[in-house]
């Protein structure tokens, strides 16, 4: 019982860790703590005597699990990658809550996530436990079942994809400002106005799921995109700044129901993506209490 006792408490030292790691891999915030329980099982049945450093042992048994389920979610062929959204981490637009810090950390907002979506499942484990979380990739490859060398070329690859991110404006008050701009613009009906605040090459990501598959679209240019912010101009009044994976975002909930989380990335002052979640189901599972009065 002692020694069942001290397990548990040194997994729970390195749960904060391992729900980083499984986030950045699945882009779910359930898959990710399915993962951790997962781990903790494999734990509690393997001989500790013979673990020399349990957070790299519990780091890369996290990795191999997220990797099947990876590997499982693209031979079921599940949604399609161009209109999935992430999980988002909401908070209240002053301050991000200590217990999701870590799931944050290093940038990572919806727009980073996104493209780590259409990563192969080998590539994003190689990527993310070697380029966020230093693990050797003398470590990595048994997992990936390839030689370090292939590991290394695999983030190598995912890197050179990762680059394209569009990495935002650092400035929590200048991003608000100009999501703030962008619906003014919206509420007065200002084509102009908007098309200003947005970068030339936007795109906009939106996630109905299978409940509003008419919501599932991906919109490209800033006068496309300034008309399908003109066409949803009445749900203005219901708009609510947030805090979005660590960016400027709203949250809009129509006579309090969630109808969409919105994240903006904003860079030199303009938006280039907004990332939109906007699946009844996956709403229903976020924690939007947080904004309330």
């Amino acid at each position: 019982m002692e020694q069942h006792t001290w397990l548990a408490g040194r997994f729970e030292e390195n749960r904060a860790h391992l729900r980083a790691v499984a986030y950045r891999m699945l882009g779910s915030l359930s898959e990710a703590d399915d993962a951790i329980q997962e781990a903790w099982v494999r734990l509690a049945r393997s001989d500790t005597r013979r673990i020399e450093n349990l957070g790299g042992w519990l780091t890369t048994v996290v990795g191999r699990v997220c990797l099947d389920m990876l590997r499982s979610r693209r031979s079921r062929r599940e949604e399609p990658l161009d209109a999935h959204m992430p999980d988002p981490i909401v908070s209240p637009d002053d301050h991000v809550d200590p217990h999701d810090e870590a799931l944050i950390a290093d940038s990572v907002g919806l727009a980073l996530l996104v493209v780590l979506e259409t990563l192969a499942p080998a590539e994003r484990l190689a990527f993310v436990l070697h380029d966020m979380f230093a693990v050797p990739f003398d470590e990595i490859a048994p997992i990936v079942g390839r030689s370090p060398t292939a590991t290394r070329q695999l983030a190598s690859r995912a890197r050179r994809r990762v680059r394209g991110a569009a990495v935002p404006d650092t400035d929590l008050t200048s991003q608000r400002e100009v999501v703030d701009a962008f619906f003014a613009a919206s509420r007065d009906g200002d084509f102009d106005a908007l098309v200003a605040v947005l970068d030339p090459d936007i795109v906009l990501r939106s996630d109905g799921g299978v409940l509003r598959p008419g919501a599932s679209v991906v919109v490209h240019g800033a006068a496309a995109v300034a008309s399908q912010a003109l066409a949803f101009r009445r749900l203005h009044p219901f708009v609510r700044p947030a805090n979005i994976n660590g960016t400027a975002g709203v949250v809009v909930t129509p006579h309090g129901r969630p109808f969409a989380v919105m994240a903006f990335t904003v860079r030199n002052g303009k938006i280039v993506e907004i990332d939109t979640l906007a699946d009844p189901e996956r709403l229903r599972q976020l924690d939007l209490t947080i904004l309330r009065d």
